[in-house]
């Protein structure tokens, strides 16, 4: 039988991740998940890889931008070695500038981004943005460069195709041996709210949709409060909702017809763009809207990943190698608003 050196539950973004950074680190690896990859909000349609605005910095905000300039390179050596494509690139994005207030904010945005993106990427104020360009009432965006795409559901099969090749098979059944580190999206915020005196986090349904429209190699688009993102494959996805109440976390209704509307608004080349797809699932929240990253209270060599809530695959490079500085080396590099003991009720931490 293989050693295994780390067991890993839950195959979506964060879980493949870490197992991935574990992996290049030398440690043998086992995946479980009942599911299979990519079942739960990883197996979305959107990918949008978006910043904060470069404003109130916070360790959340560097967090993310250390992670959203490693991923160019993380996820090519991916791709290399699974020889398949995650639908990478960062190709930037354009916001519309609804007025002067809007016009002016960006404008002192320009200065910040460039004080806190140094050279990695910029924010800049634009007349004009292309042929997939959204309508803007002041004929002005944002335009930034620090924004990727990916495309979720081949992300997940380029991290499984990738972890195979070192002899990481993803199970649905099998023993925890080792540290285990629970990446396990609603369901683990759900199980770990039933042992503690208050909640731990909680589900957002998303609604989102994927549209036969061949945009080329061009920014995505936020406006009308929707997210558009061309994906390398001759689709652009759109969305979402956020749904803290829902009776069926799988359906799409009509406010999912309201993000196409408003989508084909904001962007008139999506005009007659045939919907391929509807999709629904839950994204888990944690209570701080942050990652809930470190040791499990109370249960030894257990560790958490989770609470990727919109921002999963943007965060997941650096997420995956803080968990494996924890759970290999024992190094804490875990920034302290993300680390799940400080997010634990203090009552239970006591008991």
């Amino acid at each position: 039988m293989t050693r295994i050196d780390v067991t890993i539950r839950g195959a979506g973004i964060f879980g493949l991740s870490c197992a991935w950074a574990c992996l290049k680190r030398g440690a043998r690896v086992r995946v479980i998940d009942p599911f299979g990859p990519g079942a739960g909000s990883s197996g979305g349609v959107v990918g949008a890889l978006a910043p904060h605005v470069p404003e109130n910095w916070n360790d959340k905000k560097a967090f993310q931008l250390d992670s959203l300039l490693m991923a160019g390179d993380w996820w090519a050596e991916i791709e290399t070695t699974s020889g398949l494509s995650a639908g990478y690139g960062r190709l930037g994005r354009v916001q519309p500038l609804a007025d002067e207030r809007a016009v002016d904010l960006a404008r002192v945005r320009e200065q910040t981004a460039t004080e806190l993106w140094g050279s990695h990427a910029t924010w800049r104020v634009v007349e004009g943005a292309g042929d997939f360009a959204p309508v803007s009432p002041t004929g002005l965006y944002v335009h930034d460069t620090l924004t990727a795409r990916m495309h979720p559901r081949k992300a997940c099969l380029a991290l499984v195709g990738a972890l195979r090749m070192g002899g990481v098979e993803v199970v649905a059944h099998g023993d925890e041996v080792g540290p285990v580190i629970h990446a396990t999206g609603i369901a683990g915020l759900e199980e770990m709210s039933a042992t503690t005196t208050r909640q731990i986090g909680t589900g957002v349904k998303g609604q989102a949709a994927l549209l036969a429209h061949d945009a080329g190699p061009v920014p995505q688009v936020f406006a009308g409060g929707v997210h558009v993102v061309p994906h390398a494959d001759g689709t652009v996805a759109i969305g979402s909702t956020s749904e803290r109440d829902y009776d069926d976390p799988a359906s799409t209704d009509a406010a999912l017809d309201n993000v196409i509307a408003a989508a084909r608004a904001a962007v008139p080349a999506l005009e007659g763009a045939e919907v391929i797809e509807r999709w629904a699932g839950v994204r888990p929240r944690a209570r701080s809207r942050a990652p809930m990253l470190g040791a499990w209270p109370g249960r030894p060599g257990h560790f958490i990943a989770n609470g990727g809530f919109k921002i999963g695959f943007g965060m997941a490079p650096k997420v995956a190698e803080v968990m494996a500085d924890l759970v290999l080396e024992g190094r804490v590099t875990i920034p302290e608003g993300f680390r799940a003991a400080s997010l634990w009720p203090d009552d239970v931490k006591k008991a």
